[in-house]
Formats: C-alpha cells, sequence, structure tokens
C-alpha cells in the first residue's frame, strides 16, 4: 500500500493537464480553413512587390481608393472601399494575366498585347527573363514547396503514381499529375521525390515558376550574367525537354541490345531551329565513362581516346556536321543542310541563322564541375574562392573513374614513357567543354571550313552547383583570356537542371560504351580500355574516320581555295591557324591564372595521313 501510495499522487500530477484548460465549446458548424486572399498569393510568386496608392475619391464617408503593383514591368490597378480591398483587386487583376484559377476559368490576359496563350512554349521563351523576382532584381526560389504550391493555384490536381524500371538499373517511381486536362511527369527514387518533381514540371510550364538552383537566393550575390543576355538559366520547361529527349532516345537506340544499357553516364546532344523545341531533334546519344589503356594508343588515329560520355556526344555530333557539309557537295541537297554558303567571310560555309545545339549529361562533367560537396551548404558566394583546388586543370586517370590536378610541367607526355607503363592522361570534360567555349565544338579540321560553333546551353540532370558550374565551363578564364582573332569568342551557356534529377548510381562503371548519331541504323558499343568496337573494329567517330570524312569534303565541297590533303593530320589542324591561336590564348589564360598547363598527347599519335 505504501508503494501505491507514492505513485498515487505523481498519477494525478500527470494528468492534471488534461483538466487545465476547458474544453472548447463546439459551435453549430465546423470551422472551414479561408483560402489565401490574392495578395499572399502574388507576394509568394514575385517577390519584393511594392503596392502605391494611385488616387482616393469619392465623399469622405464613402471613399474610393485606386492602388497599383508593378509585376514583371507592367502596372495592375485595383480599386476598393478600402486600401485593404482595393490591394487585394490589385492582386488579383496581376494574377489573372498569368495564372489560371482554381474555378477552371481561363481568364484572358490583361495585358495590352493581346491574347495570348500564357500557357504556351512561344510566352515562355519570350518571357523567360521576366521570372520570379526578389530583391535587388534577383531571381528567388518560391518559399513553398511545389506540391503544396500547385495545389494552392489549382484546384483541378490529379497525381497518379506507377513504378518503372528501365535501364537505370535501380527503381524509379514516376508520377504523372494532371491539371486541366494536360499531363506532366516527374521521376524520382521515392514517390515524393517523383511527385516533386512533377509538380516543379507543372509550375514551370504553366505559370513560369521555375525551382532551378540557377535562380540565387535573396542575401546572396546574383550569378555571373552574360554580356549579350539577361540570365544564365535555360528556361524550366526547355531543360527538360532536352533531358527527356536524349533519355527517350537512349531507351529507343538501346532495345535490342539491353545488355549494353549499363551506365552511370549518358549524354547527348539535340539541335533546335529558333529555338522551337517542339520539333527540337537528338543529334547524338552516349555513355561512357573511362579512357583508352596507354598500351592500346594508336599511331594510325584508329581508337577513341577519351570515351567519357559527353566527349563521344561531341564526337558524334562532328560526324553529324560532316554529313550535312556532305549535303552541300551535291546541289540537289545542298538545300537540306544545316549550313549555307559564306559569302563575306573568311570561312566557306557557316551556320544557318537559328540552328543551335544543346548538351546534356546526366550529372556534372568530371573535374572542376564536380568538386564540391553536394549536402554542404554552400549555395551562396564562394567563401573560398582563391582556394587552390578552385578552378585547377584536372586529367583523368587511365582506365579508372574520378581526376587529379595536373602537374605545372611543360604539359608533355612522351609515347615511349606511356608504353613503359607512365599513365597516359587525358584532361577532363570540364576542362574540354573550356576548351569549346573558346575554340568551339566543331574541332580543328572542320574550322578550316566553317565558322566556330558553339553550345547554346548545358542541361544536367543532377549535382548542377551554379558558381561551381559557370567557373568551370567559362568563369574562370572571363577575366584573362585575350587576343582571340574574331569570330572566336568566350562563349557562356545557359545552364539548367532537370526537375526529375537522376540518383547517385553506385554500382561499378562498366568498361563500355555506346554511340549513337542521327542517321545511324544502330547503335555501336566501343570497348572503353582498347578504343575500338567490341568486335575489334575501328569505331566510326575516330580521328581517322574524320580525317578521310575532311579529306573528301576538300576535294568536293564548292568553294574550297585547296582542293587537296597534302600533310599528315597533325600539321593539317596546324595550318588552321586562327583556330590554333585561340587555342594558344586559352592555355595562356589558363597559366595566367596559375590554374595549371595543358597536358597534350603524344605527338606521335597525330603523324598519319590520309589513306590513298
Amino acid at each position: 500500500m505504501n508503494g501505491y501510495n507514492r505513485k498515487s499522487p505523481q498519477k494525478r500530477r500527470y494528468d492534471m493537464p488534461k483538466y487545465a484548460v476547458p474544453p472548447k465549446k463546439k459551435s453549430g458548424k465546423e470551422r472551414v480553413p479561408q483560402p489565401k486572399n490574392t495578395v499572399a498569393m502574388l507576394n509568394e510568386l514575385r517577390h519584393g512587390l511594392i503596392y502605391k496608392l494611385e488616387s482616393q475619391t469619392g465623399p469622405v464617408h464613402a471613399p474610393l481608393f485606386t492602388i497599383s503593383v508593378e509585376v514583371d514591368g507592367q502596372k495592375y490597378l485595383g480599386q476598393g472601399r478600402s486600401k485593404k480591398v482595393a490591394r487585394i483587386e490589385a492582386a488579383a487583376t496581376a494574377l489573372r494575366s498569368f495564372i489560371q484559377f482554381k474555378d477552371g476559368a481561363v481568364l484572358s490576359p490583361l495585358k495590352p498585347a493581346g491574347n495570348l496563350d500564357f500557357t504556351s512554349d512561344e510566352h515562355l521563351e519570350n518571357d523567360a527573363t521576366k521570372s520570379t523576382i526578389a530583391v535587388d532584381g534577383q531571381k528567388k526560389v518560391p518559399d513553398k514547396g511545389p506540391v503544396m504550391l500547385l495545389y494552392e493555384l489549382f484546384n483541378d490536381v490529379n497525381f497518379e503514381c506507377m513504378n518503372i524500371d528501365g535501364a537505370q538499373n535501380n527503381c524509379r517511381f514516376k508520377m504523372t499529375v494532371t491539371i486541366n486536362d494536360k499531363k506532366f511527369d516527374g521521376t524520382g527514387p521515392s514517390k515524393k521525390l517523383a511527385k516533386n518533381a512533377a509538380a516543379k514540371a507543372a509550375l514551370a510550364s504553366l505559370c513560369n515558376i521555375s525551382y532551378s538552383p540557377m535562380m540565387a537566393p535573396q542575401k546572396n550575390a546574383p550569378l555571373p550574367i552574360d554580356d549579350k543576355t539577361s540570365s544564365m538559366e535555360l528556361p524550366q520547361i526547355h531543360a527538360d525537354t532536352i533531358g527527356r529527349l536524349v533519355l527517350e532516345k537512349f531507351m529507343e537506340v538501346i532495345k535490342g541490345q539491353e545488355a549494353y544499357s549499363r551506365r552511370k553516364v549518358l549524354a547527348g546532344i539535340v539541335m533546335t531551329e529558333n529555338m522551337n523545341f517542339c520539333e527540337a531533334k537528338v543529334i547524338s546519344v552516349s555513355t561512357g565513362t573511362k579512357c583508352v589503356s596507354g598500351e592500346h594508343m594508336s599511331v594510325n588515329g584508329a581508337v577513341l581516346n577519351d570515351s567519357h560520355a559527353e566527349i563521344v556526344s561531341r564526337r558524334c555530333l562532328l560526324k553529324y556536321l560532316y554529313a550535312q557539309l556532305d549535303l552541300q557537295c551535291n546541289q540537289a541537297t545542298a538545300y537540306q543542310s544545316i549550313f549555307v554558303r559564306n559569302t563575306d567571310g573568311q570561312y566557306p560555309y557557316k551556320l544557318k541563322s537559328g540552328v543551335h545545339f544543346h548538351l546534356y549529361i546526366n550529372t556534372a562533367p568530371c573535374g572542376d564541375a564536380r568538386i564540391f560537396s553536394p549536402h554542404e551548404n554552400d549555395t551562396g558566394v564562394d567563401k573560398h574562392p582563391n582556394r587552390k583546388a578552385r578552378g585547377q586543370l584536372r586529367t583523368k586517370i587511365e582506365s579508372g573513374e574520378g581526376t587529379i590536378p595536373v602537374k605545372s610541367s611543360d604539359g608533355i607526355q612522351t609515347w615511349d614513357g606511356v608504353l613503359q607503363g607512365q599513365r597516359l592522361l587525358t584532361m577532363s570534360c570540364s576542362d574540354k567543354i573550356a576548351r569549346w567555349n573558346i575554340v568551339g565544338i566543331q574541332g580543328s579540321l572542320l574550322s578550316a571550313i566553317i565558322e566556330p560553333v558553339y553550345l547554346h546551353s548545358i542541361v544536367l540532370g543532377s549535382l548542377l552547383h551554379p558558381e561551381h558550374m559557370y567557373r568551370a565551363v567559362c568563369g574562370r578564364i572571363e577575366k584573362s583570356i585575350q587576343g582571340l582573332p574574331p569570330p572566336y569568342h568566350l562563349n557562356k551557356p545557359r545552364l539548367a537542371l532537370v526537375t526529375s534529377a537522376e540518383p547517385r548510381n553506385q554500382a561499378k562503371a562498366p568498361n563500355f560504351g555506346i554511340n549513337w548519331t542521327i542517321g545511324d541504323t544502330e547503335l555501336e558499343v566501343v570497348n572503353s580500355l582498347t578504343g575500338r568496337t567490341i568486335g575489334g573494329q575501328v569505331s566510326r567517330i575516330t580521328k581517322q574516320a574524320f580525317f578521310d570524312k575532311y579529306g573528301f569534303l576538300v576535294k568536293n565541297l564548292p568553294g574550297m581555295p585547296n582542293r587537296k590533303v597534302t600533310k599528315d593530320y597533325g600539321e593539317t589542324k596546324a595550318d588552321v591557324k586562327d583556330y590554333q591561336t585561340a587555342k594558344q590564348e586559352l592555355f595562356s589564360a589558363f597559366k595566367r591564372e596559375d590554374l595549371g598547363s595543358w597536358l597534350k598527347k603524344p605527338i606521335e599519335q597525330d603523324q598519319f595521313g590520309l589513306v590513298e
């Protein structure tokens, strides 16, 4: 009993809070949560708005207030018997210009431009620079999660889930959200992430609301801005289209050869004309993560040195460019080519106006763009911009994964040294992309025929860190590059991350890679360690193959000054003076920034001629 008496007061004390507050009286009907007013909704979509009192009319006992708010450079008015009501009306007027309201009614835009379709790609392209604005003109990611925001803006929202398990080797969920009969897809390693991705895709398309990491946080400095454009960001719906097209093409070409669907890195290049993504074409698709072993080097240009996916995709693009120039050799097919005769320049041919190329990689390119921790909260200004690791030139390791910084040497590798056991080193993908942003993606041989061609955008499937990516592909040399012969210049591609990000793949990287170019009847599988196809044949995208194509163009292309190739591969490249000047200026810019010396392959690799 004594033990019971000791516990009893404790029990009573424990129960006391239960009755400390008298229960609330139930009202006749349950309380319904009130929806947010239009001012709150608008402030979530467009930050830092200022409401101004334009006028006050009417008698003192019944005033009529007129209040204005400026959104995306356009002023919207609202009137009411109180300032609060007028402010709500002004916000409602602004919202009607770009949102379909929850009752499903499509309200006509109130902008003076007329009745535009504000859910079309054209509108989003024209207003790409007008998306969510924060204080000081900076873009800001919405405060609310995408799913919650979607439910607040639209009434007819339905999510549907299905499991998918394709060539990606791990379970992926696919969510489809339907809004006003329009469907938007999202994928992810969990239902929650897939649902978020689908909601982001819907918000990007219907409301031009982006959750892209390219949007700088409010308190941090803005991202570097291109001299010629107002933003480094590619519109989200375009980024998602590019990623989707490459993934779909990969799934299409791998059919029948699923044994080679294993991959860690997937890349592809998409071409658009006049930024029309409805008719975008996938030019190339590739996979791969390794480089050739030193013992398999070729003196005839017959092996692929670098089988990393993005490098292979660019080589596939070269194959496509040669094929398009082939069309110019015949007057009957010349009109089908993406090239036109260049009558007023030093180059015989140039790209048609409006043709753009977009590179997709499912992860950040190896090297400087990937040297950061994805889980550290350093999305703002780099606190250590002068840290030695920042911006350093890096090399891939022979037959392995990852990169190491180059040593400050003269950048020479010798043939006999590599054969004796010295590791064959190849520059990282980040460094090569930085090079393409100076000399172009067309390579040295084609630079004798066409004006330099640059990437319009780079879209990543994961691991996009805006500051590190920008620095890696162009920012680290923008202050030191000089003396480039026109039309060579520092290109600053637009950057974006797809809404359905790819998860980290912990599987071991295979020793093969695939490549496919538009026009190919089947994909090609290459052994990354030997640089040849799995059947031991010469790949269709080797130096040797391109030198043969170049020789054909020199002989048959109208407007060429010389009709014969008399020198070997290395000497022919060296004769393209402006390209070589731009390349040397690039190397000098890296040295001026103390980022290391560009490492070159043994010169014997380029000492081969055309096969008669």
